[in-house]
């Protein structure tokens, strides 16, 4: 049973992503900032929010230390950060200027990988700030990436379902397709897996993807074989798509998460055998569901009024402005927009879950509002790609130069974005 602690509500945009060092807790968003927390308490620190970037910030991590916090952003790099006193250390420039999705500090803090919407992956040698190594996947972004616990190598997933077993080297070992709709996220569990058959000692990874799967892997390195991945089973129950996942220290648990959906996924690892439990849909949440989303949106007066009224998810869904006052009987104009607001942002969170990519602006991520088709043949946020060219002449998806900075009206794909709003909203 997972208890409420702390309600974090700084950002002004969407929270991409959270890291924790022993000390402190790190949020990046699509607000182009970084903010970092004392775990002791969860007050800010002074030096926070960490401002630079010049897009949103897609990922962060710290350095095993914890001294050291990285950032990555639609702005094509990578920022370091002293965790102590908020000092930038560090911008490392993806080549090509692509923006950076990922980006992970190896088991030793030698190297930082960042990979990149035009499918670079790339090492930089934290020390000397200078790249070590660099690489491409074929077709796709780079959405996931992680290290095996000694460092020898790294996994990478990307949007097109790949994922890719790496040296450190950067010599491409193995590529495997895993997700039909796009990788999202994998992780390596620090705990090999004996075999004792075989006599040999597996790495576990779990990978999750746009087709609301979450699958187990087995990372076998033997000097007669090479390298092996070998699939183990897929893991169901999600009813989205999985944004995320992560082994426990002991690699005994998998949590995972999806976008607009209260839910959670344990699972035991031990031989064949997998547990789950988690919580459903928002139009399938139980009455208790109801009440515990009132308590974490500070509606806890609610609770017994939304009983009374069986207010379960759908109901919850499908209340109005008349439904409030007339039948639950809330008199309070003010209270009736605060409960209806909540609301309409539990429905906008659950549209977001579904928008179709060509809907969202290959820079920002966002559903498109004046979708502008660019000279490389691809369509943009008109703001965001008047932005991009202000301060460079290549094209965002293919790191190209654009013949070019003629930005064209896309009226077909505004038409087709408004007819599946007012679908959504139906």
């Amino acid at each position: 049973m997972a208890t409420l602690i702390h309600t974090l509500a700084d950002h002004s945009d969407d929270v991409n992503y959270c890291a924790f060092s022993t000390s402190c807790l790190a949020t990046c968003s699509l607000d182009k900032t970084i903010r970092v927390y004392s775990l002791s308490d969860f007050t800010e620190l002074p030096y926070s929010p960490l401002e630079g970037h010049a897009y949103a910030v897609h990922c962060c991590c710290f350095s095993p230390s914890g001294r050291v916090l990285a950032s990555c952003s639609t702005d094509g790099t990578a920022a370091l950060w002293d965790s102590r006193d908020g000092r930038r250390l560090a911008v490392l420039q993806q080549p090509g200027a692509s923006p950076v999705r990922v980006c992970r500090f190896s088991p030793e803090a030698t190297y930082l990988l960042a990979g990149a919407a035009d499918g670079s992956v790339v090492l930089w040698n934290v020390q000397s700030l200078k790249l070590y190594r660099s690489g491409k996947v074929k077709g796709g972004s780079l959405m996931a990436c992680a290290f095996s616990p000694n460092g020898n190598f790294f996994v990478t997933g990307s949007s097109s379902g790949d994922l890719t077993i790496w040296d450190d080297k950067m010599r491409c070992l193995y590529n495997e397709k895993a997700h039909d709709l796009g990788v999202t996220c994998c992780d390596i569990s620090s705990h090999p897996v004996s075999d004792s058959e075989n006599g040999v000692k597996y790495f576990q990874m779990a990978s999750c993807g746009q087709d609301n799967q979450i699958k187990l892997w087995l990372i076998l390195f033997a000097d007669f074989l090479g390298v092996q991945l070998k699939y183990k089973c897929t893991l169901n129950g999600h009813s989205a798509p999985v944004l995320a996942c992560a082994f426990s220290c002991d690699g005994r648990l998998i949590v995972s998460g999806v976008l607009a959906i209260s839910f959670i996924l344990c699972l035991s690892i031990q031989g064949d055998t997998v547990e789950n439990e988690s919580k459903v849909a928002v139009q399938d949440w139980s009455e208790d569901d109801v009440s515990a989303w009132l308590c974490t949106q500070d509606l806890a007066d609610f609770v017994g009024l939304f009983k009374m009224n069986n207010i379960d998810g759908k109901e919850l869904l499908n209340l109005t402005k008349e439904s409030l006052a007339n039948e639950l009987k809330i008199e309070s104009l003010g209270l009736r927009s605060k409960v209806l607001k909540k609301i309409e942002e539990l429905r906008m969170t659950m549209i977001s879950v579904s928008v179709p990519d060509e809907f969202l602006c290959p820079i920002t991520r966002e559903l498109m509002n004046d979708p502008v088709i660019a000279t490389d043949g691809y369509s943009y946020e008109r703001e965001a790609m008047e932005n991009w060219i202000s301060n460079r002449r290549s094209s965002p998806m293919t790191n190209l130069p654009l013949h070019s900075l003629m930005l064209t009206p896309n009226r077909t794909l505004k038409m087709a974005i408004s007819r599946w709003l007012e679908n959504q909203q139906k």
